[in-house]
């Protein structure tokens, strides 16, 4: 253990975080930058004496239950929670589940584009979108949270009737590899066990494609879309990745000037309404 480093490092980072970047009220007559101490323990369900003793480099060595709280409580990400547990002598592990925050930035760009666009974590919950794309596959606002999740809408609520055959079977086979990838990337999050579970139990395409055991990152991929209100639209689905917040932003494309390309466009204008 790096007792001088490791309060070093719960110093700065405490330091650079504000009270509204965790959703705490800034009060009045703040003297210190960042959160205070007391707010870091609090968060990390913690004593604010034990806190205070890792930052001044005398207290005793965290354990991981201590250290886990503490990379929540600082917002760390992969490679910073890495750290934090390699100061204190201990190895990483697993990280406890995939983040669900979204970075403003990747929602401005969203809310700034003419396409369609959604933001998944790793178990493919739909985190974000624009209207574009709730007008082109579901008005997620409208839908409980669980079941803003692209694998039960497929496997567990017959939303494949919405895309053609072609695109619907491959997006199973790689979406079942996808999964399995992220169940061992977070083999603690009950949320991912429970997913799995849900898909066996409610699917048995599922549950066959599960045994195959495929492992793999879904890159890209094309689909037909059956649209109710403007047919068929052939889209690319090209997958941009926010690496530390293991999350993946889909943005649906068309060719240029095609029939598709047209049904996007005439949807940017048709909007939710219809829908709703």
């Amino acid at each position: 253990m790096d007792r001088a480093q490791l309060a070093e490092f719960l110093r700065v980072r405490r330091e650079r975080l504000t009270p509204a970047d965790v959703g705490l009220p800034a009060g009045l007559r703040r003297r210190t930058p960042g959160l205070r101490r007391e707010e870091v323990a609090t968060l990390a369900t913690m004593s604010t004496d034990y806190y205070t003793r890792l930052e001044q480099a005398r207290g005793p060595r965290p354990s991981r239950p201590v250290l886990t709280g503490l990379a929540r409580a600082l917002r760390l990400n992969d490679d910073e929670r890495a750290h934090l547990f390699r100061l204190a002598g201990e190895q990483p592990g697993p990280p406890p589940g995939p983040p669900s925050d979204v970075r403003d930035g990747v929602l401005r760009m969203l809310a700034r584009l003419d396409i369609p666009g959604i933001v998944l974590d790793a178990k493919y919950d739909v985190l974000a979108w624009n209207r574009q794309a709730a007008a082109l596959l579901a008005d997620f606002s409208a839908l409980p949270p669980k079941e803003r999740n692209l694998l039960r809408q497929r496997f567990l609520h017959g939303r494949s009737d919405r895309f053609g055959p072609d695109s619907t079977r491959e997006f199973a086979r790689e979406a079942a590899a996808d999964l399995r990838a992220a169940a061992a990337t977070y083999p603690d999050d009950p949320a991912i066990t429970a997913l799995i579970a849900d898909l066996l139990a409610g699917s048995q395409e599922f549950a066959d494609l599960w045994a195959q055991h495929e492992v793999s990152r879904q890159q890209t991929l094309c689909q037909t879309i059956l649209h109710p209100e403007v047919g068929r639209i052939d889209v690319t689905c090209e997958i941009l990745v926010v690496p530390d917040r293991d999350q993946r932003v889909i943005l649906y494309t068309a060719d240029p000037g095609s029939p598709s390309d047209q049904a996007l466009r005439l949807l940017d204008v048709i909007g939710t309404q219809s829908l709703t």
